[in-house]
């Protein structure tokens, strides 16, 4: 027989010896959301993205609701038999939600913004992406065909050179993360939107980390910092601060029409379980209901960050529920993030290709669920 895979055992020692092997591992979920088990061991969780404690909270209640009178799985892809009552009643609740007129389910978030971008971009159009732009928003960007200019992250004067150099395409996007997954910064989407308008371009913003969290009623970070208006494509997840699974795509009907009609991730997908979209309709109600759940989210961040800033463990800025713990070199980042596990706390890593060459980190993610006294142990470990 041919070995025509033989190539890989070269592959892997590459990565291997790069120190940038990943390897699965299977966890088993503890007595309460801010922790889990590893071969019968019991850690601190502060690598998830449930911010607000939701996760657990939505398993009991869809426990306690009547039994859906569906099949699990949905059989099929939204346009033949996958889209169901919870389908559409969940996205008539996101697009309330988001302030917009209407709204799309996708599988992941990473569905959606590959769906959006190749949507509404192609041969002879532009695209001008942030250099720290998740991957989803990456790979969206290299299968639309369009041209690609990466503008250095969060530098609007980069942006608006490039655009003053676009000419003669078809059309032109801007697309950039709200609250970027890794560094946990902002993006100066007042002013990527008053660009936008100048240069004629349609402006995409993933708020996929700061939905449900930022914002008068947690529609996200233009809500927060006052230009909706100027965004004319929104994605978010359901998976992180909303606890459950499957991202979004919000905006006007045309787009939603388009969407449907042009997006491949939705059309060639099967839809999400029905249960799933029950369970995003149940996180929209807590939401909504417990707002105290982002007021403590932002207390915990506040409690944290300001004892590792009084430690010089992180310099001094403004941090949101992402905190990134920036050590360089990936072997340090990796004995860092073994240490903090024989304390407790379960930090994995992170490393390239995630994040560029020499900015390895421990990526920190704070919950409204975390008690102080699991603050004060993290405090602890990291000083020592």
């Amino acid at each position: 027989m041919n070995d025509n895979l033989g190539w890989i055992d070269d592959e892997l020692s590459i990565i291997a010896d790069t120190g940038l092997m990943r390897q699965q591992t299977v966890c088993a979920p503890a007595a309460n959301s801010t922790e889990l088990m590893f071969d019968g061991e019991t850690y601190v969780n502060f690598s998830n993205n449930d911010y607000l404690g939701l996760a657990s909270d939505i398993a009991t209640a869809l426990e306690q609701s009547p039994a859906l009178d569906q099949n699990w799985g949905s059989g099929a892809s939204p346009l033949v038999t996958g889209r169901g009552v919870f389908h559409q009643k969940l996205e008539r609740a996101l697009a309330d939600f988001k302030g917009s007129a209407a709204a799309l389910l996708f599988p992941s978030g990473y569905a959606a913004n590959v769906g959006a971008i190749t949507a509404v971009t192609g041969a002879g159009d532009i695209i001008f992406s942030d250099a720290r732009n998740h991957a989803s928003i990456i790979d969206g960007c290299r299968l639309s065909r369009a041209k690609v200019e990466i503008y250095r992250h969060k530098d609007v004067d980069h942006l608006v050179e490039l655009c003053k150099r676009a000419k003669d395409y078809r059309r032109k996007l801007i697309v950039t993360d709200a609250l970027f997954s890794m560094d946990g910064d902002i993006a100066p989407l007042s002013l990527i939107t008053e660009v936008a308008r100048q240069y004629d371009s349609m402006l995409l913003v993933d708020e996929a980390h700061a939905t449900g969290i930022y914002g008068a009623t947690g529609r996200g970070m233009a809500q927060e910092l006052g230009c909706e208006d100027g965004i004319d494509i929104t994605v978010g997840t359901l998976s992180k601060a909303l606890g459950s699974i499957g991202g979004f795509v919000s905006g006007s009907q045309q787009l939603v029409d388009l969407l449907v009609n042009k997006a491949r991730t939705y059309i060639y997908s099967t839809a999400m379980p029905h249960t799933c979209a029950r369970a995003g309709l149940l996180a929209l109600e807590c939401l909504k209901a417990e707002p105290e759940r982002r007021d403590k989210l932002f207390k915990n961040v506040e409690y944290l960050t300001s004892r590792l800033i009084q430690r010089e463990i992180l310099p001094v800025r403004n941090y949101s529920q992402i905190v990134p713990v920036i050590l360089g070199d990936t072997a340090v980042a990796m004995a860092k993030s073994k240490e903090l596990r024989s304390a407790g706390f379960y930090i994995p890593a992170i490393r390239p290709p995630t994040v560029p060459e020499g900015e390895s980190l421990l990526r920190i993610s704070v919950s409204s669920a975390h008690t102080i006294k699991q603050l004060d142990g993290l405090v602890r470990a990291l000083s020592e």
